[in-house]
């Protein structure tokens, strides 16, 4: 059967830019389901892994082009269940009554019924033989499969916020007809190669033309002749780009080239990446994401604002002009914000002077209310600002922000002594300078919020905290841990960039979590106004990466003593320790960790808490690997499952002279020999190490279970193994519970 490619293009007014990208791929993606789902494409393309479709999504259109698309799908043969023999013949073989309103009903010709009676199959289905009707299903045309696959696409869409409007054609009661959808539609393509396919969706008839760029294009309107001269027609007709991905790329290029022709580079461009990196970096950002669902055909151009403003913190200004101009802010070669400015126009006139002229005098008054505010801002200093914190409510069951502060100020305390004792080496050169600057920081982290920046750029705070603080003469550990209290802000983020930083970070989220736990105010599943989960997180990236030898019930204990006796009595620690053990199991999968090495190693509790953990799990991978492990995760397995029957104590002892089988003998001598070597491991924290030398424990564990019947009748004897037992288990469960690596 021949095939042609097949071409769909959704004409609408401008769609939300923040969505674009995920429409355009939604409607794509379920278009070529659909039709699929119907046999109208080449077998092949489910199993192939080449491009079967492409998605084009700009501004004003969503289009898909589909490779190989039937006219006409092939009939399927069908079985029908009928009803069984016994109900459907009588017993001379004649078809009954019902058997005939059956096959009535299923368009089948009964004049001559017995001929019919002969064509139908009869299987059993396990309780009874069963008549079976074979017949062949008529596959489903193109019209048809489109107008399906594209009504069930529309639906699917990830629409954030629908719409209504009223149609004036094409429905039975010009302007009370009501259609619901992302924006108003204009215009459908359907095209089979050359050949239109009638389809209607939205009160629209498929045609072949549709509309290009508003101002540029070469024709009004734009006519596609064939399915495969989509993307270059728009182009070279209609001005436009049709595909996200290929106007992204052009877009980032252009950037990218004129940055470096003026020797800077895109602010929003990482340092230290190939090109080849850089510009598939910029093509996921989400500024440059947003812009190119903003353009048809992007122009970049170059503007600059008096270098005055530079006198006000680079973050200040890059945040207004992406924010709120949609503008690419520069840096020079010394990594300091440069006057001049990207900006990506969506017209390509001859002299840009009008253009350039005008972004300028827009991003102007920008700037000044930011240095306005910045100026303003510095007259007074955060300390002043203290007191102005007992005047904002923080939360209504919690108190004010001043009332937090000194909540956050205490824990700051407890922890800055907590982790120092715990062994924690410290930059600073004592625990009391440590504690000083911890809680001078935590007094301060919030007076920003108080601020005419902050106020207007809300994202600024913390980050201007530490540029008032660095004014009011204060610390640079202190005011560096100001802007840095908040991180990780996501996934991925860094960490707090000094020791006074981390603490204050720690006990700001430590507060957070003890205080909506206490009065609770839980995240579900789909809802963290809070944001618990991400402070969680952050804190259990701190003790990882900073491998602090303390464990979260020791952290949750200092914050909750700071709270007040109706908070912290509500407060089920359990269930907020639990909270944070998935976050950790959660970050580690992310990282791909085996589930069950992960809890085979959060099954040994620890002094050091999680500091270890990533070393645990490395020496667990190499363990499961070596030849021995499942023999010995078995009968780690089985010794566990012994010793939980036990229910009286059992002796930390090994009596000797009443080890009496070879074997037994043999595995109480293997562990005496083992054990110096082992304990060596485990204080040097060579965990692998350790866990090679009890592998060697595998014949004499093997022989063991082998040769000896544990439960001996005779008492002293029967506690005697049972206590090898425990020797041994307490060897094998050190670093990880290797029972739970069993399969």
């Amino acid at each position: 059967m021949t095939t042609q490619n097949l071409l769909v293009e959704l004409l609408v007014e401008e769609l939300p830019p923040k969505a674009l990208k995920k429409l355009g791929d939604a409607f794509a993606q379920s278009v070529w389901a659909g039709l699929a789902d119907l046999q109208l494409l080449e077998s092949s393309q489910s199993s192939s892994n080449e491009q079967t479709y492409k998605a084009f999504a700009s501004p004003r259109r969503l289009a898909v082009w589909i490779k190989d698309v039937k006219a006409q799908a092939a009939d399927k043969p069908l079985e029908q269940k009928l009803m069984p023999v016994s109900v459907g013949l009588t017993p001379d073989g004649q078809a009954t009554p019902a058997l005939l309103k059956k096959l009535h009903a299923l368009g089948v010709d009964t004049t001559d019924a017995e001929s019919v009676v002969k064509q139908l199959q009869r299987l059993s289905d396990g309780k009874a033989e069963v008549l079976y009707y074979n017949s062949m299903a008529k596959g489903a045309s193109l019209q048809q499969g489109l107008q399906s696959a594209i009504e069930h696409a529309l639906v699917k869409l990830p629409i954030p916020k629908v719409m209504q409007y009223q149609l004036h054609q094409q429905c039975e009661r010009p302007g009370w007809s009501t259609v619901s959808f992302v924006r108003p539609a204009h215009g459908l393509i359907a095209l089979h190669g050359n050949q239109l396919v009638p389809v209607t969706v939205l009160g629209l008839s498929a045609g072949n033309s549709t509309h290009g760029h508003r101002f540029e294009a070469n024709q009004h309107p734009v006519h596609i002749t064939h399915a495969d001269a989509y993307e270059e027609t728009m182009s070279s007709q209609g001005a436009v780009i049709a595909s996200f991905d290929a106007r992204s790329a052009a877009m980032v290029r252009a950037l990218r080239e004129q940055a470096q022709q003026l020797g800077c580079r895109l602010e929003v461009e990482a340092a230290g990446l190939t090109d080849k990196q850089a510009e598939e970096a910029l093509r996921h950002n989400e500024l440059v994401q947003e812009v190119t669902a903003l353009v048809e055909r992007p122009t970049v151009m170059v503007c600059q604002f008096e270098e005055e403003f530079l006198q006000v913190p680079m973050e200040c200004l890059t945040l207004t002009m992406k924010a709120n101009q949609k503008y690419f802010p520069l840096l020079k070669s010394d990594g300091q914000l440069s006057h001049r400015f990207l900006i990506v126009s969506n017209i390509n006139p001859d002299n840009p002077a009008a253009v350039i002229g005008g972004n300028e005098r827009v991003v102007r008054p920008r700037l000044a209310d930011a240095k306005f505010f910045f100026d303003q801002d510095r007259k007074k200093s955060l300390e002043s600002r203290v007191a102005g914190l007992d005047k904002v409510i923080y939360h209504n069951q919690l108190g004010t922000q001043g009332e937090r502060m000194l909540r956050v100020c205490a824990i700051a305390q407890a922890l800055a002594k907590l982790l120092v004792e715990a062994g924690w080496t410290t930059s600073l050169k004592d625990t009391a300078a440590l504690i000083t600057h911890s809680v001078r920081a935590a007094r301060l982290a919030k007076t920003d919020l108080l601020t005419d920046m902050v106020g207007e750029f809300p994202e600024l705070q913390g980050v201007m905290g530490r540029y008032y603080a660095l004014n009011d003469g204060e610390d640079p550990l202190v005011s560096e841990a100001i802007a840095d209290h908040y991180r990780p802000r996501f996934a991925g983020d860094e960490l707090p960039r000094n020791d006074v930083g981390l603490v204050v970070a720690m006990a700001d989220k430590l507060e957070t979590l003890v205080g909506m736990f206490g009065i609770g105010n839980l995240p579900t599943g789909d809802r963290d106004p809070f944001a618990l989960r991400r402070h969680a997180l952050g804190v259990t990236r701190m003790l990882l990466d900073k491998r602090l030898a303390v464990n979260v019930r020791s952290l949750l204990e200092c914050a909750v003593a700071v709270f007040p006796a109706q908070v912290s009595a509500d407060l089920d620690i359990n269930k907020l320790e639990s909270f944070f053990q998935e976050r950790l199991i959660n970050l580690l999968e992310a990282e791909g960790k085996p589930v069950t090495h992960i809890m085979a190693v959060l099954a040994v509790d620890t002094a050091e808490g999680w500091s270890q953990i990533k070393s645990r799990l490395d020496a667990v991978a190499e363990f499961a690997n070596l030849p021995q492990s499942q023999a010995l995760a078995a009968a780690n397995k089985r010794i566990s499952n012994i010793l939980k029957k036990v229910d009286q104590p059992i002796s930390a002892e090994v009596d000797t002279s009443l080890l009496i089988e070879p074997a037994e003998q043999q595995l109480h001598q293997q562990m005496q020999l083992i054990a110096p070597l082992a304990h060596a491991c485990l204080a040097s924290r060579d965990y692998t190490g350790y866990l090679k030398i009890l592998a060697g424990l595998r014949d004499a564990v093997d022989l063991f279970f082998n040769d000896v019947m544990v439960n001996a009748e005779d008492e002293k004897i029967r506690q005697n193994r049972w206590a090898l037992l425990k020797q041994l288990q307490t060897h094998m469960n050190q670093v990880a519970d290797i029972s739970r690596l069993a399969q």
